[in-house]
């Protein structure tokens, strides 16, 4: 199974469209969105082309291929307008023998890792940074932020595949990182 992992998309139309763009190019099965999907928040200026209506319904329109956890932007008037779940604050899924817990990242991330057993994952957005990091024996994994990069990294999303995991630059397509599991 092929899974696209996204975080961040802040209400951006450009990036979103590019996001689904490339979800279609890849052929994913799959679309995990790690929340923040349609406002900006406070903290972050407003991102390229920022129409939270259009966002909803790009993402409506493939409401079914969706799993979506709750951002610390997102909230009940969210669901309101979108037609998959929103506000769920994990989900898990599993990669081969690993579970891998799903997160926005601002409660659970790399310094609040939750119980896990040796060899989990840990998936989280929240900081806009790519990461691949091993936190004792689990691996915390960040996709970076689809329409506000931080730190100077890409516009980026993850796939994962049966070959493992990939940071793909969203503007180029160009894989810059992947590791086998």
């Amino acid at each position: 199974m092929k899974i696209m992992i996204a975080s961040d998309i802040h209400g951006s139309a450009f990036y979103c469209k590019m996001l689904v763009d490339a979800y279609n190019s890849e052929k994913a099965e799959k679309l995990v969105l790690l929340g923040d999907i349609l406002y900006h928040g406070p903290r972050n200026a407003l991102p390229v082309e920022y129409d939270p209506q259009q966002v909803a319904k790009m993402l409506n329109d493939m409401a079914q291929e969706i799993l979506c956890v709750r951002g610390n932007c997102d909230c009940e008037v969210d669901q309101m307008v979108l037609d998959f779940p929103v506000l769920a604050d994990y989900g898990v899924m599993f990669y081969k023998d690993h579970l891998i817990y799903i997160t926005h990242g601002h409660i659970f991330n790399k310094e609040n890792m939750p119980k896990m057993h040796d060899g989990d994952m840990i998936l989280a957005g929240h900081t806009h940074v790519p990461a691949c990091d091993q936190v004792g024996e689990c691996l915390y994994l960040n996709p970076g932020s689809v329409s506000i990069p931080k730190e100077g990294s890409a516009h980026s999303y993850m796939i994962i595949d049966d070959s493992g995991l990939s940071w793909i630059d969203l503007e180029s397509g160009d894989c810059y990182k992947k590791i086998e599991l």
